[in-house]
């Protein structure tokens, strides 16, 4: 592929395809029971010239200034992506939030970014979230909005049927800025990550070099689109090869699905690569699984068959990213014939800094840097540090935090504790702020201990805590496995659960080693702040929840009990 300028991805790619692809099929989009909608490329054109005219002659009209926001809360959908580009059209910056977030969190990140317009799109919760949004902030909705949002709101056909097309190929500056990126946080309130056209455009051609996709591969697009890592994997490789995307309709429908656009390429945080593997395993008993797959002819008819059902039979290159990937875990996908490569990256740095090299097996690294990464690690802290031409322009409206998240020779802290070997691989051992030292003056990394405990399907998300105490505590949320089986075996549960903390424990210094594990039957979901759009645990909200229950739970001297 030729070289890309930094300033040359995201529009100019548009009107590429406009000119080179218009009738070929670039998006299709669910839209209820058996009906699915297809947009070619002319089609994608012509919507977003339509809505970026609206936007442009609104801002004229009402004065908005130059850099005006524009916020888009829905979940992924066709529509979502056209508004991206439409925003971007119309000189303006696009402001994405997360379709999970509380009232209260919308309402900050809205009068923060000083958002002019929003676009309230596909939404499970609407109801819960609509306090959050301004009733004098004007907006418009999407096909897939929730009824009461369509009323409140002119629908997006409504306005490109009234709206001419914007004319020309109106471009942006590789200094300009595109974006602001709120983080999820595990702690505190979202950060504004500001981005540049010329960041996205550098991150994503250099991505490439080790990605290696065509305007043949088909991904499906389904975590959040207002994450960094699907923002410049998904929209902007959508953007620069012109391939494909399919967009996952629910939960309920995901398999289906995944079966439908049986992707080439496909990216998962790791919780939802558990999830599938307990499905799995749900069906077949891992030992029967392994037994079947040592098997010379039927061991491949196996392999087939769960991928197939997985709907990843297509996948050339799958990816993990956002938390690290068990070694084990990526073990059981090698044996079903599925490289799993893993990614690492942040907000502040477009999600481009490592990633396993595919074709190489590198299990328990992120891989060595892509190219144009420099990476050090801080020898007094053991703090990855990096820099690239994709780092943030900056928080928006916080230089203190950003002074903070730079050295003084720019280059990011990453807040990771990190070891690299001579072949340049990069294995991440913890967190430096997550570290926490017990009553003995011991330091415990709970991260790599939440990876082995993870690996049992009855638990589906785990933390380890314990500041401060003789031992170390786990607490595990239960998968629906675990569930069921806590109703129908509790004991039996209790005892597994005991053998695999012993094998934990076995593989720890005697500091690590665990005092308890306690199984908590409550879900920790996004709703009720136990874990981040990006399924990661926000440690603070676990210590806040059972902090003052660590004590009693440890004094039982149980290996395994029930938290709640």
């Amino acid at each position: 592929m030729a070289t890309i300028a930094a300033d040359q991805l995201a529009l100019p790619r548009l009107y590429h395809w406009e000119r080179t692809a218009a009738h070929r099929v670039t998006l299709t989009q669910p839209m209820g029971g058996a009906e699915v909608k297809d947009y070619t490329w002319a089609q994608v054109g012509e919507q977003v010239r339509r809505m970026a005219a609206f936007l442009k002659a609104k801002g004229a009209a009402e004065g908005w200034p130059a850099d005006a926001k524009v916020a888009i809360l829905s979940k992924n959908c066709a529509w979502w992506l056209m508004s991206d580009l439409a925003i971007w059209m119309a000189g303006y910056v696009s402001v994405p939030l997360y379709p999970t977030l509380a009232a209260g969190t919308i309402a900050q990140i809205l009068a923060h970014s000083e958002a002019r317009f929003v676009f309230i799109g596909k939404l499970d919760g609407w109801e819960g979230m609509k306090p959050g949004v301004p009733a004098a902030l004007p907006g418009a909705s999407y096909a897939l909005s929730p009824d009461d949002a369509k009323q409140a709101y002119e629908g997006w056909d409504a306005i490109c049927a009234r709206t001419e097309p914007l004319k020309g190929e109106p471009l942006r500056g590789a200094d300009e800025l595109c974006t602001l990126i709120y983080t999820s946080g595990t702690t505190g309130n979202p950060k504004g990550v500001m981005h540049s056209f010329g960041g996205f455009g550098w991150a994503v051609e250099e991505g490439m070099k080790r990605f290696h996709m065509t305007a043949a591969d088909r991904m499906l697009s389904y975590l959040p689109l207002a994450h960094v890592a699907e923002r410049a994997l998904v929209e902007h490789g959508w953007l620069l090869t012109g391939c494909q995307l399919f967009f996952a309709e629910s939960l309920d429908t995901f398999t289906a699905d995944l079966q439908r656009a049986r992707p080439t390429v496909f990216f998962s945080v790791p919780r939802l690569w558990v999830k599938f593997q307990q499905g799995v395993q749900a069906k077949m008993p891992p030992a029967k699984l392994n037994r079947l797959l040592r098997l010379p002819l039927i061991g491949g008819l196996v392999r087939r068959k769960i991928m197939k059902t997985l709907g990843l039979d297509q996948c050339r290159l799958a990816v993990g990213g956002a938390a690290p990937m068990p070694v084990a875990l990526l073990e059981w996908y090698e044996t079903l014939g599925l490289r799993v490569n893993e990614g690492y990256g942040m907000t502040e740095n477009l999600a481009l800094s490592h990633m396993t090299e595919p074709g190489k097996r590198q299990f328990g690294t992120v891989g060595p840097a892509y190219p144009g990464v420099q990476t050090r690690i801080d020898p007094a802290s053991g703090e990855l540090q990096m820099r690239s031409p994709a780092l943030m322009l900056g928080y928006y409206k916080e230089p203190a935090l950003t002074a903070d998240a730079l050295t003084a020779d720019g280059w990011l802290r990453t807040g990771d504790k990190a070891s690299q070997d001579a072949d340049g691989c990069v294995r991440i051992t913890g967190r430096v702020k997550d570290l926490f030292k017990t009553s003995k003056g011991k330091y415990v990394a709970p991260a790599p201990i939440e990876d082995k405990l993870g690996m049992n399907p009855a638990i589906e998300a785990c933390c380890v805590a314990g500041a401060n105490m003789g031992q170390p505590l786990g607490i595990a949320m239960l998968s629906p496995q675990g569930l069921q089986r806590a109703t129908s075996d509790a004991a039996g549960l209790q005892a597994e659960l005991a053998q695999h903390l012993d094998a934990v424990n076995a593989r720890l210094d005697p500091h690590e080693q665990l005092a308890t594990l306690v199984l908590i039957k409550t879900p920790w979901t996004v709703d009720n702040g136990f874990i981040t759009p990006t399924f990661k645990v926000k440690r603070n909200r676990i210590e806040e929840a059972y902090g003052a229950k660590f004590d009693a739970w440890a004094v039982r001297r149980a290996k395994v009990q029930f938290g709640d």
